[in-house]
């Protein structure tokens, strides 16, 4: 069975962005390709995962269909020719596939290193999986062992501490510097890519939080998503003099936030500056109250948080191989589990024959100690075979003395009467 799960995927380091878009799957989609790939390729387990920087097919199928399903993947999208994004798929066969799926649900695999809303990712993928009954055995097992995993590597290491993307390392000082407000107010100007990681990073904060942008439609749209409040460009001066922080990544190619608008401000405020070019005049800190971060200090400190991260690896590593191994000794046992269960029948079948034979000979006290006895005999009997079982699966040699069980006690035939 466990040979069977193989992955294809791109991610941010091998795939364009605009190839990476076009295969993008939200919910609906994903619901609607898992019952897709079951019907047309004979998929029977499958995990979508899904992200800005990455799409990922886990899959479990008695055939290799890996090349058929990124094919099928821009088949579903509708591209094709110049557009077609199959090329771009890399095939990963059980061992790849496994390891790969740990070091992405723990944030190894992450554009930030340690990203911890990609084990959220993985998370919502596998609930969407259990939904349309795609996610069996060997996917409720897996998922749960990387979801352990990952406790594991939260409180035994040092991976997840500290923010190492200027954009948590930004909210992490505009948390620490909130805490002494009630009703804190936040606003964020400027929703590209940064101004957008700091819209997702603040979404636990307990503040009013309120989004401006040229295209206000991008406002709108990210404040539906998380709950908050949306102003026109045109308000801006009136939206800063209101609020306690103000974060601010606008491309413009002059400071849009300068000493003169602020020159009235009447209660502590902080500003952080995303931008680059700057986008917030450098000596706004002349102005009474007003504390002032660059993008520099903030990369400062997101660097030395991802160079504790990257010390340590190895440590994260040693914990994950420490879960393969505990999972693939379990993945093994199950491939001969039929065989155990087999051979239990096939044991049973002949104790019930033998029991037939004294039954008019026996009375019911007699016949529920023999009973007991045979039982007992049989648990004896088969103690060994199993434990040897057990431990060839873990020395890879399970397949040899499945064939010796087979042959020895007919366990083919007993399949084929059992299921009469």
């Amino acid at each position: 069975m466990h040979s069977n799960f193989r992955a294809i995927g791109i991610s941010y380091k091998n795939t364009p962005l605009n190839v990476r878009e076009a295969v993008a799957f939200d919910e609906s989609q994903t619901k609607q390709f898992l019952n897709q790939v079951k019907e047309v390729l004979g998929v029977e387990e499958a995990l979508v995962l899904s992200t800005c920087n990455r799409t990922e097919v886990y899959y479990s199928a008695s055939e290799d269909v890996s090349a058929r399903l990124a094919s099928f993947i821009d088949v579903y999208h509708g591209l094709s020719g110049a557009d077609a994004s199959a090329s771009y798929f890399q095939q990963l066969d059980y061992d790849q596939a496994v390891k790969h799926l740990f070091g992405v649900a723990l944030g190894l695999q992450s554009m930030v290193l340690g990203d911890i809303q990609i084990t959220n990712q993985v998370k919502k993928a596998y609930q969407w999986s259990a939904d349309e009954q795609m996610a069996g055995p060997f996917l409720h097992r897996l998922l749960h062992t990387i979801f352990y995993t990952n406790k594991r590597m939260v409180q035994e290491t040092s991976f997840r501490d500290g923010n190492a993307s200027v954009a948590s390392a930004a909210v992490n000082v505009v948390e620490q510097f909130t805490k002494t407000f009630t009703n804190p107010k936040i606003a964020v100007v400027g929703l590209g890519e940064i101004g957008e990681n700091v819209v997702e990073n603040l979404k636990g904060l307990d503040a009013e939080v309120t989004l401006i942008n040229r295209t206000k439609q991008k406002a709108i749209d990210l404040a539906e998503n998380f709950g908050f409040e949306v102003a026109d460009f045109e308000s801006l001066h009136h939206v800063l003099n209101e609020s306690h922080v103000v974060i601010s990544a606008v491309q413009a190619q002059e400071p849009i936030i300068t000493k003169v608008i602020l020159q009235d401000n009447e209660h502590p405020k902080m500003l952080v500056d995303l931008a680059v070019p700057r986008s917030i005049e450098g000596d706004v800190e002349a102005v009474s109250g007003i504390i002032l971060y660059n993008v520099d200090q903030l990369q400062e400190k997101a660097s030395k948080a991802l160079q504790q991260r990257e010390m340590v690896i190895p440590e994260v590593e040693a914990i994950i191989d420490d879960s393969i191994n505990e999972f693939n000794n379990w993945s093994q046992e199950m491939e001969v589990s039929p065989t155990i269960k087999k051979l239990k029948q096939a044991l049973e079948d002949i104790r019930k024959q033998e029991m037939a034979r004294y039954v008019g000979k026996l009375s019911d006290k007699e016949s529920q100690v023999l009973d007991k006895a045979t039982k007992g005999m049989i648990q004896k009997v088969i103690k060994l075979p199993v434990l040897q079982l057990k431990a060839a699966c873990k020395r890879g040699e399970a397949e040899t003395l499945v064939g010796v069980l087979n042959d020895l006690f007919n366990l083919e035939e007993e399949k084929s009467e059992s299921s009469k």
